[in-house]
């Protein structure tokens, strides 16, 4: 029990880690005073640009991805899989370092779904590619990737502990984009330009 209890914990701390944050501070500028505000890949890439925009997603996923593929090595079961996918997600959300208050979550429950279930992960870029493609809309592409997450991974895995934690991650992500899901219905949301 001790190794899971460190790997959760871990989990968390990794996930706290605010990437965009450090990275926009390398480049001298505060990202939560920039853009939206928020410290995720979409506003670092508006702000500061390509590189340091997909060092931030890397960054982000990497948060997710790393705890879960460490559960699968230590032959945890789904249940501490899906533990440490979860707290390395709300590591990123409500970061110890940040007060609480983290970024959106999307490239790191990327992570985390890549850790659990890739080709679920295939089905929901493609959703988001689309989506994007068409309206341009991170946030509409983000959320429907989001929502589609749950029904793929039950689709294609069918294991409950997976699925429970895909739900939760995925309702969180959705809930972190309520202002967005507003701008989109009001119009009024800003569209990605490549």
């Amino acid at each position: 029990m001790t190794r899971e209890i460190i790997l959760i914990a871990g989990a968390y701390l990794l996930g706290s880690i605010p990437t965009g944050l450090l990275l926009a501070k390398a480049a001298g500028v505060d990202i939560r005073a920039a853009g939206s505000g928020n410290i995720g890949a979409t506003n670092v890439y508006r702000t500061l640009g390509r590189t340091v925009g997909v060092l931030t997603l890397v960054g982000d996923c990497l948060k997710g991805l790393l705890p879960v593929l460490a559960a699968r090595y230590l032959g945890l079961t789904d249940a501490w899989i899906a533990a440490a996918g979860l707290a390395a997600f709300l590591g990123h959300v409500y970061t110890v370092f940040l007060g609480f208050k983290g970024g959106k979550g999307v490239a790191t429950a990327l992570g985390v779904f890549l850790g659990v279930s890739p080709l679920a992960v295939l089905g929901a870029l493609a959703i988001f590619v689309l989506l994007v493609w068409k309206w341009r809309y991170i946030s509409l592409g983000s959320i429907s990737a989001a929502a589609a997450m749950p029904i793929l991974v039950a689709l294609l895995d069918r294991r409950p502990e997976l699925v429970g934690m895909t739900v939760v991650v995925a309702a969180l992500v959705i809930w972190k984009h309520r202002e967005n899901i507003g701008r989109l219905r009001d119009g009024t949301e800003n569209r990605f330009k490549a």
